[in-house]
């Protein structure tokens, strides 16, 4: 009799145990897919970013004429970015696929930059209607860019910490559950917005 309470109690204890795993497990998952979902938010909105590049290249091309290098530099930036943004939607749990992310969006953010300098140097192009009307969703889009990428990491943030506390770490290292990268800015140079205003 005594045997069987001992194996009751060894078999309730392992009934316990197991569910407080898959509890974990589950919970890392859903936190997994989290920032999964934030980064398909971010991946909607740089897409956008990319669109509108072309368009402002296309628009300022008439009145750069002798600012070629300065529009390759931007036209090879966003399609870079691209590149490297398209193989972090694939996998953003991918720590390689986000660091070159990270460098092509610092290096999209400068060129951009460098292209405002110049389009200030051109009052005619300032006051082009087409150029305003690029300027005010360029704005809206780098808005809407800086918002995902907060929520991004807010969600990275808390599937690493879940990931690391005990007892969810000792979960997390049984089942492969690898650390999220954020979204940031390497070079504190490019953490500034393109300047857009005309």
């Amino acid at each position: 009799m005594f045997i069987f309470v001992i194996l009751g109690v060894l078999v309730l204890f392992t009934i316990i145990v197991f569910l407080w795993i898959i509890g974990i497990y589950n919970g890392l998952i859903a936190k997994r897919n989290r920032y999964k979902n934030a980064f398909a938010q971010i991946d909607v909105q740089l897409k956008r970013r990319y669109d509108l590049i072309p368009n402002l290249v296309e628009t300022v091309k008439g009145y750069l004429k002798h600012e070629r290098e300065t529009l390759e530099a931007v036209i090879n930036a966003r399609n870079q970015a691209l590149g490297a943004a398209g193989k972090a939607a694939a996998d953003p749990s991918d720590p390689q696929a986000m660091q070159k992310l990270n460098r092509a969006e610092g290096d999209l953010t400068g060129a951009l930059n460098r292209l405002m300098v110049v389009v200030e140097q051109y009052p005619d192009l300032k006051a082009n209607q087409n150029m305003l009307a690029l300027q005010e969703e360029l704005t809206s889009t780098e808005n809407k860019v800086a918002f995902s990428r907060q929520a991004y990491n807010d969600s990275v943030m808390d599937y690493n910490t879940n990931r690391e506390i005990f007892p969810s770490n000792i979960v997390a290292g049984m089942f492969n559950f690898g650390e999220a990268t954020l979204f940031e800015i390497e070079n504190e140079s490019e953490r500034q917005t393109p300047k857009v205003t005309f």
